[in-house]
């Protein structure tokens, strides 16, 4: 009789002590939501590369009794990443190792495109302070408007850490869906006409210029704004490792293996903020409802400056080249050569649009050094 009262005393201790007894309808919900994602990720092909980890890193992060972010391990040393401002600075090296800066360095006037399109972050800043939030939280949903992942975690880190897992989904969720949002107000904003203009061949950009880019970027920038001085500086570097010509093995592991490595742990740990605690409360939707928002004005920002630039030019610039002015690199780019298609066939616009979408990256990362200088 003493051995069966003890063996069921030990499995009601196992029992009180699994994820099962600890089960709550929030865990589940979320657990709900991150399948969701995943299905977006594989099935629709949504930012797969992000989506995927952030979406299952969700589901990680409902299991009850984990014990994930207070026992020593990888889950923890992954949010340590994260919470540190490692991971983002490192994705932002392969970005400047994969990054182009030839088209903003031939036409320097489309980094206007690039810092009008950043209305968005200052319109949802505006917006979130009038629902309530406080102005730090405010920032951070912002820069959702800026269509820079990286960029939107090492901000709200920083000033909004409680608010990570709904700005991160946010940001990412419409980086992926650029495709469908931006066409209809490039459409709505622009005529027929404006948006048939043919732009004249690039000027060719030599070695020099390409090395001269990053560097004195670089020391501009971060003398101007220190808090964003790893990020850009990370960019930069990765930029001189593609440009320099004798760094190609530097270049080639910041582009592939390094960045695919950090990509895995980034999007992982964000996903592993997503509690139901956290993720489940009125102020999510208000979020996502911003970053919309958001979204929507920076492309809309970016577009009447190109119908702008178009004029004062003399009809020498597509005004749909100033939707890209978002940092969604290149998939902005993308969109505005296919409207420019759909417009007139043969009217190739990629490699004017990427001046104006490399310039994106740049404003939002000025963007977010400037809320972090003024508002922290």
């Amino acid at each position: 009789m003493e051995l069966i009262n003890a063996f069921s005393v030990s499995l009601q201790a196992v029992w009180h002590d699994s994820g099962f007894f600890n089960f709550t309808m929030g865990n589940a919900i979320m657990i709900l939501v991150g399948l969701v994602l995943l299905y977006l990720a594989i099935v629709k092909e949504f930012e797969p590369l992000l989506l995927g980890p952030i979406a299952f890193g969700c589901v990680l992060a409902n299991f009850p009794n984990t014990g994930f972010m207070e026992d020593p391990g990888l889950m923890q040393a992954i949010h340590y990443g994260i919470a540190n401002e490692i991971f983002p600075p490192l994705i932002f090296l392969g970005i400047g190792a994969m990054t182009d800066f030839g088209p903003l360095i031939a036409r320097p006037s489309t980094l206007l495109l690039g810092a009008a399109a950043q209305i968005g972050v200052f319109v949802a800043l505006v917006g979130a302070m009038l629902l309530g939030f406080n102005v730090q939280e405010a920032g951070a949903i912002g820069i959702i408007g800026g269509a820079d992942g990286p960029t939107a975690i090492y901000l709200t880190i920083q000033m909004a850490p409680h608010l990570l897992g709904a700005i991160a989904v946010a940001a990412y969720s419409y980086m992926s869906l650029v495709p469908l949002i931006q066409p209809p107000v490039m459409k709505l904003l622009t005529t027929q006409k404006e948006r048939e203009v043919v732009m004249e061949q690039l000027r060719p950009v030599t070695r020099f210029e390409r090395l001269c880019f990053p560097i004195v970027s670089a020391i501009l920038i971060s003398l101007l704004l220190p808090p964003i001085a790893s990020l850009l500086g990370m960019l930069m570097l990765g930029n001189i490792f593609r440009e320099s010509g004798v760094m190609d093995r530097l270049s080639d592991t910041a582009q592939n293996s390094l960045c695919n490595i950090v990509t895995i742990f980034l999007a992982t740990g964000t996903g592993l903020t997503m509690t139901a605690e956290s993720f489940l409360v009125p102020q999510t939707l208000l979020i996502i409802l911003l970053g919309l928002i958001a979204f929507i004005a920076g492309t809309a920002g970016g577009v009447i400056f190109g119908k702008i630039m178009c004029r004062v030019s003399g009809w020498k610039i597509n005004p749909l080249i100033g939707s890209a002015g978002v940092s969604a690199v290149p998939m902005a780019a993308r969109v505005s050569q296919v409207v420019g298609m759909k417009a007139k066939p043969g009217n190739y616009l990629l490699m004017h649009a990427m001046g104006p979408n490399v310039a994106g990256v740049i404003g939002t990362a000025v963007a977010a050094g400037t809320m972090l200088a003024m508002l922290k």
